[in-house]
């Protein structure tokens, strides 16, 4: 893979040519800033910049003033070949506050070992109603810890709105769910993205986090996608790797509260 490649076509489609996520959300262009906008239950934040010393904090002063507007927390996020370099520093200076560093990792999918399955006894739903989401937020906020409400109503607006753009699949033990994990699609683009992958903790170690990501590999490859992208935790990179992921760059959420 070319590493520097494959992180412009990344910039390029998936940060500066970014679409909204989601029915209720509009993706704003002002100056050398992408946003998106959307309701306090939609992901609201800062997707793209192309800043320098001398135009970095008047652009964050901006955007803390277009989000204030509605009373909206948001997020900044900061990539780790992003501008200035010190564009962290200035977040954290004007009032952000920064949530743990992960990892973009990417994968061409016709580079991957397809063929995992889950482990015997596991087997794997698709969601595809309510009930399906429950299961699914669920697990979330089990294994993360956080309310899934807001997870809940994106996945409720995306199954009905567009169904074809969102894959998410439960993993059952019998009847009880350990793990979960979603992909979103974006049409007219090489990736697809990998979100939300979590196991309870008893079920970790015995391959169910990789027949998710295999799952969702195969989805993606029979609708076109030649890459898949992740934002890793600590805990999932090492699985990445081992399965053929490669990490580009570093991802930290900058998050401000009005």
């Amino acid at each position: 893979m070319d590493h520097a490649a494959v992180l412009a076509l990344y910039d390029r489609d998936l940060r500066e040519g970014a679409g909204p996520d989601g029915s209720g959300s509009r993706v704003e262009r002002a100056g050398k800033v992408v946003r998106q906008i959307g309701s306090a239950q939609d992901w609201n934040g800062v997707l793209w910049s192309d800043l320098d010393e001398s135009s970095a904090d008047a652009a964050i002063a901006e955007q803390t003033a277009r989000y204030g507007e509605s009373g909206l927390a948001f997020e900044w996020k900061v990539y780790g070949h992003d501008q200035p370099a010190d564009l962290g520093r200035r977040l954290l200076a004007a009032g952000f506050a920064a949530e743990p560093q992960e990892t973009l990792m990417v994968a061409e999918i016709a580079e991957l070992d397809l063929g995992t399955e889950p482990p015997e006894g596991v087997r794997l739903r698709t969601v595809t109603d309510e009930a399906g989401v429950d299961l699914l937020v669920g697990v979330h906020e089990q294994v993360f810890g956080r309310d899934g409400s807001r997870l809940r109503h994106s996945l409720l607006a995306g199954l009905a709105a567009e169904p074809d753009t969102l894959v998410a699949v439960v993993a059952l033990a019998g009847d009880v769910p350990v793990s979960a994990a979603r992909m979103e699609l974006l049409p007219g683009k090489g990736f697809a993205g990998l979100w939300g992958g979590g196991t309870l903790e008893g079920w970790r170690g015995r391959g169910v986090y990789r027949a998710l990501v295999a799952h969702r590999a195969r989805a993606a490859a029979d609708r076109g996608c030649r890459y898949l992208q992740v934002d890793a935790s600590s805990r999932s990179r090492p699985i990445l790797e081992r399965l053929g992921f490669t990490a580009l760059t570093t991802t930290t959420p900058y998050v401000y509260e009005p």
